[in-house]
């Protein structure tokens, strides 16, 4: 059996680094922050986990953000934008089950993963993974492998074509659960 819970985020967004300025709380998705604050320098996550954007509608370069707190997180992530958009991240009790595909439309080699990844060409001679079937749970994909490098946030659905959701000529080589340890 696997529960959802929307209501357990909480985030605090500031104008300036040190969590000065102007600030604007949210504790549920928002595509477009823009018309509550003009830039964003340092953020707090007081519960929960959300996926930041550099763009509005969930666009652009992704970060995984969980508690804890953020003074400059613009040099502490290497983000050269202001955040314009975020999603919170339900907490997800259960399962974790995706599919991983070699191609596009769920062609060439698979494999179903029920466990973290931490490099796919050393655990399943994959050089490449276009499309994703996620089944459950919510999940991070990274372009390097233990984790590192651009990140994308996956949750239950399928995926035929990373290229054709912006991320051309991204390739992913690990994959991580969210666990509900950041709640």
């Amino acid at each position: 059996m696997t529960t959802t819970d929307m209501s357990m985020g909480k985030i605090t967004f500031y104008e300036e680094k040190n969590f000065q300025g102007r600030s604007y709380e949210c504790m549920s998705d928002c595509s477009d922050m823009t018309s509550y604050l003009s830039r964003c320098q340092s953020c707090r996550v007081e519960s929960g986990c959300f996926m930041v954007y550099d763009r509005t509608n969930y666009m652009g370069n992704q970060y995984f953000m969980k508690r804890g707190e953020y003074s400059d997180y613009q040099n502490m992530m290497g983000m050269r934008d202001c955040i314009r958009s975020c999603r919170m991240i339900p907490m997800h009790r259960g399962q974790f089950r995706m599919k991983i595909y070699e191609r596009e439309n769920f062609g060439g080699q698979s494999h179903e993963l029920m466990e973290d990844c931490d490099n796919m060409m050393d655990r399943y001679r994959m050089n490449d993974c276009q499309s994703c079937n996620v089944m459950d749970g919510h999940w991070l994909m990274y372009e390097q492998p233990q984790y590192r490098g651009k990140q994308m946030y996956m949750r239950p659905g399928e995926y035929r074509s990373f290229r054709d959701m912006g991320m051309s000529g991204m390739k992913f080589m690990s994959m991580k659960r969210i666990m509900d340890s950041c709640y």
